[in-house]
């Protein structure tokens, strides 16, 4: 296909995501302001209509792997753009997502987000970033669901080298729950900026489980190993030829 015309098919893929994600909000709306079921069957709604217009406009495939995790967990996931959200959204029953402040003033987003019970956290705050998660999750630990942080705190480009921060490990040691790490390699398909989609097979894949008890830096120590193995192994298969 021409590249000119498929930047055309991005772009309406693109503009209707958005229309897509509106009409659904909207629809939804009273019923999610009375039942946290009905808001998480929006939000179901709206990514299961992303993985089938992205497969017919642009060409892009979408599978989860591994064994998805039903009950109370935590994920610790790689994070490339935004169609890993949505492929793990569209997976899990009831997830819910350690967020960037700023992204509950944005449109529709934020309110389903909060009302589906994701913790905000200003990221510029360090120190008291962390204690205000570890103190927001620890209120939230009733609410039934998958708890969903991105270790290295932003969308990190195929190839690129970012940290793994402490928060992960901190939320692990306290919540006492089972971890799940997650790969993926939809960054080389769905880019962090831009218009441009390209086609192929996006992955999500859930890992095997981390059981409780290990120590934090043994713990940071592992998920970074077993996130980044697997999401370049997932790379590799799609094509990618390395940074």
């Amino acid at each position: 296909m021409p590249k000119p015309l498929r930047w055309v098919l991005s772009l309406i893929f693109i503009v209707q995501m958005y229309l897509a994600m509106a009409v659904i909000a909207l629809a939804f709306a009273i019923p999610a302001l009375i039942s946290r079921a009905a808001a998480f069957a929006a939000i179901h709604t709206f990514c299961a209509w992303v993985r089938f217009s992205a497969r017919v406009l642009v060409g892009l495939r979408s599978e989860i792997r591994g064994e998805v995790p039903q009950g109370e967990v935590l994920i610790v996931a790689k994070h490339q753009s935004f169609f890993d959200i949505i492929l793990m959204t569209s997976a899990l029953p009831r997830p819910r997502f350690i967020m960037k402040r700023e992204l509950i003033w944005a449109p529709i987003l934020g309110q389903y987000a909060l009302r589906i019970g994701c913790i905000p956290v200003d990221r510029g705050k360090r120190g008291a970033a962390i204690a205000k998660m570890k103190a927001d999750a620890a209120r939230g630990a009733s609410e039934p669901g998958q708890l969903i942080i991105y270790p290295q705190g932003t969308r990190v480009p195929p190839g690129a080298k970012l940290p793994y921060k402490v928060g992960a490990g901190l939320l692990y040691d306290q919540l006492g729950q089972t971890c799940v790490p997650v790969a993926t390699n939809v960054g080389i398909f769905w880019p962090k900026h831009g218009i441009m989609r390209q086609p192929g097979l996006a992955v999500v894949e859930f890992l095997p489980a981390i059981e409780p008890g290990r120590p934090v830096a043994g713990f940071m120590k592992e998920i970074e190993a077993t996130v980044e193995a697997a999401s370049n192994a997932l790379m590799y298969e799609a094509g990618w030829a390395g940074a």
